[in-house]
């Protein structure tokens, strides 16, 4: 059966999807002694595919992983800093897996981890709206403005933001506690729409993806989705 080429390539633990397109943009991919271009379809049973040379390999079992990610970790698998990756701390996993969106640096809280590149890429697409949580600290007394121009979206450089869902909670000391909830995924996303309002992040932490909340896993630890909650995301995506 033929699909899209990009779609192969994730399903086999390459990359996301995205990253895969990337690849084949690139002139990575051979299809039977041909270069690839965007838009091929490909039956990986009949098909001869490579990629930087190698052959394709066949598809992995699915994976489907919860990280708690402490700060000071990134979320790629390479880093010209030598910095520690969340890929680190799931020392016990043999298959290839890789981060289903970004977590800042200096960020913590819930990544989900997987070689389904499928879900991955609607997970992370705003197109299926996919809501992200966070509870995030601001320096200072947030004032209703804020929160109200957080709530209606915010210009920044890359554009106007999606609408948020704000809701403050009980101040700790000098400084607000929000809960935020977007459905995009933009660079540093909400340090960004805090600082345009007239606030500092103190602490940033994802507290859940759709259906897929961190709970009380632990810094640092991961865990494996449950069928229940992976049935839970897959039709939050519409997948």
């Amino acid at each position: 059966m033929e699909e899209r080429l990009q779609k192969v390539m994730a399903q086999s633990g390459v990359a996301s999807r995205r990253a895969c397109e990337e690849m084949i943009k690139d002139g990575r991919v051979l299809v039977n002694g041909k270069q690839a271009v965007l838009g091929d379809k490909v039956d990986p049973a009949k098909d001869h595919i490579l990629i930087d040379g190698k052959p394709l390999a066949p598809e992995e079992p699915r994976q489907y992983l919860v990280v708690n990610k402490p700060f000071g970790y990134i979320t790629t698998s390479k880093d010209q800093f030598g910095r520690k990756s969340v890929l680190d701390l799931i020392p016990d996993i043999q298959q290839r897996v890789y981060p289903v969106g970004r977590l800042d640096y200096d960020s913590e809280g819930l990544v989900l981890l997987t070689n389904d590149g499928d879900l991955a890429y609607r997970v992370t697409h705003p197109k299926f709206e996919l809501p992200k949580s966070y509870v995030v600290r601001l320096r200072g007394k947030v004032t209703m403005d804020a929160v109200y121009r957080l709530r209606t979206g915010v210009i920044l450089e890359d554009g106007r933001t999606a609408p948020a869902q704000v809701e403050v909670m009980k101040p700790d000391g000098d400084d607000s506690i929000l809960r935020i909830s977007i459905t995009e995924g933009r660079n540093r996303q909400l340090r960004r729409m805090c600082a345009k309002v007239g606030y500092e992040v103190v602490r940033l932490t994802r507290t859940a993806i759709g259906p897929i909340n961190l709970g009380k896993l632990a810094p640092a630890s991961y865990r494996p989705l449950s069928s229940k909650e992976l049935q839970s995301l897959k039709k939050a995506v519409k997948l």
